[in-house]
């Protein structure tokens, strides 16, 4: 099943939905009840809860009240509790006294060798930088500490997902019913997430928003050969790619089509002697019109940018096929955005952060949710921005993200790798979003694979591409 991740706005709104259980305080006790499991399950796992020590930074509002609650809770279990606030005189009232009474200290500066620090400073309506005396709280605790965070690691941005300089850095955030978009753009800050039932409607709020497949929506989207399938029926993806002076990105984007699907794989350029060479089965021409029928092509990847090559360019995009451009095509569509602007056949960019300035005339900037999205709406096309994070936005305002879990496929062709994924499976006949997203999940299940915490090349990431669709797959 798909993860939604909300807004604030609709995180508030799923809130007043449930009407008394926000308004008696229920949700609440159900949040901080959830907060002291899971730090109290951290306490387990390191030697038990008694007798250890614990820390809470309490700002203002209901944030700090979950985190009071939370160290009542603890504290009655036989852990040392304590906390300091930020603004003694906003503190959660009815958390602050049941804190006390559970025999929690508030004191000014917390102790180094504290097991846990609880982050309660701001949630979901937090905005901008730690303020100095958060920065001095948290500086006073030694590295060994845990860090957990009540719904959002102070200082990050719940919607655009925005680490501002200084913000927390949880190693565990806990939040309430359903993730909220940070959890996904700063996947990296918010660490392990773990998400507490607490009555809020999981299918809540409308609209295209943020979201992400799960390993068996992939597995199951994936092309898979049926009885009555041959090499046509599986989809023919043509590549334009590289050239016999540079064949690296013509056999990286090849190789990955080759992997992706049991369909066929086309190659057009001065590469193809070279592609061929590794690729026996790939289906090699020199020149365009010799290529042969296809059902979606693949432009781009070290192809050049001089005049021949945005004729290429051009006379692709005027077909009705579905169409990825990469590099060297994404320039060529930055001085000429007329062939992909309200293009009616499928259309897929995937742009790096540099790539994707070049196209939207601007920088990706601290909200790249916000930027993809405008982008795919401006074009009428589907775009894929690349990063440990990656977003794939459609022109309706949907936007499909996918965490990489690690950055090892950040390394030279491995671009082109993802690009041969994706058009293989837009040549079977995928949207473009669901192939962006399928392929990014692939390319990095690929990158953790081949890597296995050492530094990789794109051939061993190329390697790793059949293994991973295997194990998305579940047939490894």
């Amino acid at each position: 099943m798909s993860t939604r991740y909300l807004t604030a706005d609709q995180i508030r709104a799923a809130e007043r939905a449930t009407g008394n259980l926000l308004t008696s305080g229920t949700l609440m006790r159900r949040a901080s009840a959830g907060v002291a499991h899971v730090v109290a399950g951290e306490l387990d796992r390191t030697g038990g809860s008694y007798g250890r020590r614990i820390g809470i930074v309490v700002g203002a509002g209901d944030n700090g009240g979950d985190a009071l609650y939370a160290g009542s809770f603890l504290a009655r279990r036989g852990v040392a509790c304590t906390a300091v606030l930020l603004a003694p005189d906003k503190a959660h009232a009815g958390g602050l006294a049941a804190f006390r009474r559970a025999g929690g200290r508030v004191v000014d500066a917390l102790s180094r060798d504290l097991d846990v620090v609880i982050d309660g400073v701001v949630g979901i309506g937090g905005r901008g930088p730690l303020r100095a005396n958060a920065v001095e709280a948290f500086a006073a605790v030694g590295s060994q500490a845990t860090t957990v965070a009540v719904d959002l690691p102070s200082g990050v941005d719940a919607d655009t997902g925005e680490v501002h300089d200084p913000a927390v850095r949880a190693d565990i955030t806990v939040t309430f019913g359903v993730v909220r978009n940070a959890h996904l753009l700063a996947a990296t800050q918010c660490g392990r997430v773990e998400v507490i039932d607490i009555g809020i409607a999981a299918g809540a709020g409308d609209g295209a928003g943020l979201w992400s497949l799960s390993d068996d929506e992939v597995g199951s989207a994936w092309p898979v050969p049926g009885p009555a399938d041959d090499k046509y029926t599986q989809g023919v993806v043509g590549i334009i790619a590289g050239s016999h002076r540079y064949p690296g990105a013509a056999i990286l984007c090849s190789g990955a089509a080759v992997t992706a699907t049991s369909g066929m794989t086309r190659y057009v350029g001065s590469a193809h002697a070279e592609v061929v060479s590794h690729f026996p089965e790939v289906v090699a021409a020199p020149e365009l019109a010799d290529a042969g029928r296809v059902q979606a092509w693949v432009i781009g990847p070290g192809g050049g940018t001089d005049d021949a090559a945005l004729e290429v360019l051009r006379e692709v995009l005027a077909t009705n096929l579905p169409v990825l451009v990469d590099a060297d095509g994404l320039t060529l569509v930055a001085g000429h955005p007329e062939l992909v602007e309200g293009r009616d056949a499928p259309t897929l960019l995937t742009p790096h952060a540099g790539e994707f300035a070049r196209l939207a005339g601007s920088e990706v900037g601290s909200d790249r949710l916000a930027a993809v999205t405008d982008l795919a709406r401006r074009w009428g096309v589907t775009v894929l921005l690349k990063g440990r994070i990656t977003l794939v936005a459609d022109r309706d305002g949907g936007v499909a993200g996918n965490d990489a879990g690690a950055s090892w496929a950040a390394t030279a062709g491995a671009g082109d790798v993802l690009s041969g994924i994706a058009g293989a499976l837009l040549a079977a006949g995928l949207d473009p979003q669901l192939a962006g997203a399928c392929a990014a999940r692939v390319h990095a299940r690929a990158a953790q694979l081949a890597s296995r915490g050492a530094p990789i090349g794109a051939s061993n990431l190329l390697a790793a591409v059949r293994p991973a669709i295997r194990e998305l797959l579940g047939t490894d």
